[in-house]
């Protein structure tokens, strides 16, 4: 293991048959950090943008813009798997819907949704992972979770197979929208293929591949900053940082409720919550050893 890269954020392009988890142990490796984390978890036959925090910036993950999340899906109709994408065993099955059903049943999945997850997913019921409770047969009477899916681009329909990219909010199972649409067209569908595009100001297009990382992962490491679009910015001289080091609040000139303090390179000290007119450090990027 080589020696511990910057604290910051690593945009990885994911590729199917790993999991987030085994993205997340390879960037351990390459970049040396035995602190290495994860901003929303891909399915394994899933594709796409995987941002990861590595060091202390790991404290930010609370505080990280996530919204929204694009995707690039396709759906395939025709019948519903037990997983409600690809990789499950086929359930139910019913007729192809018409072009019209479709458009009437993404306008009904668009807005402020409530949508129940997948029987196999890690939602957890009474100290119980639905995914355990589905592989023995028992599959949980899971409670529906507030989303919101701002947006459908449909991009194609070949009378089976829909392509389009959907918005949504972090939280939002796309296999289970995929499920849903099928349903609500009167018909039955799954999640054929998916690729995650962006997720708040990340988009894959920064991204790097795994055969890439292993040639460096040094150049690749963004700014903890970057995380933080739309939180102000107080920048602080000397001694307010070694205050803000100690815990201690520090005059507030910025606006809002939430403020990323800098140092004069703007390097980021620590993340504040405005108390009257002071900022109170609430998570302090020091320069201890961890």
């Amino acid at each position: 293991m080589g020696a511990r890269l910057a604290d910051g954020v690593l945009l990885v392009d994911k590729p199917a048959g790993l999991t987030s988890h085994d993205i997340v142990a390879i960037v351990r490796r390459l970049a040396g950090q035995r602190r290495v984390g994860h901003a929303g978890t891909l399915d394994p036959f899933a594709t796409g943008l995987l941002v990861l925090l590595l060091g202390r910036a790991t404290r930010l993950l609370p505080y990280l813009a996530g919204e929204p999340k694009v995707y690039d899906a396709v759906i395939a109709f025709g019948h519903e798997t037990d997983t409600d994408d690809v990789t499950g065993a086929p359930t139910t099955s019913a007729p192809l819907p018409a072009r019209s059903a479709i458009d009437a049943a993404l306008a009904s999945l668009t807005g402020s949704l409530q949508q129940i997850p997948p029987a196999y997913s890690a939602k957890q019921q009474g100290g119980q992972r639905a995914y355990v409770a589905a592989r023995r047969g028992s599959p949980l009477d899971l409670a529906p979770a507030a989303i919101t899916v701002y947006d459908w681009q449909v991009s194609s329909w070949d009378g089976t197979t829909l392509v389009a990219s959907v918005s949504c909010s972090g939280g939002t199972y796309v296999r289970a929208l995929a499920r849903d649409l099928g349903r609500n067209a009167g018909s039955a569908a799954h999640l054929k293929t998916l690729r995650r595009r962006q997720s708040g100001p990340f988009r894959i297009e920064d991204a790097a591949t795994l055969s890439v990382l292993e040639r460096g992962v040094e150049g690749h490491v963004r700014s903890a900053l970057d995380g933080l679009e739309g939180m102000s910015i107080e920048s602080l001289d000397a001694i307010a940082i070694e205050r803000v080091k100690r815990g201690q609040t520090v005059g507030a000139s910025a606006p809002g409720e939430r403020a990323a303090l800098i140092d004069h390179d703007r390097r980021l000290v620590a993340v504040a919550v405005r108390n009257g007119a002071e900022w109170q450090p609430r998570v302090v990027l020091g320069d201890d050893d961890e």
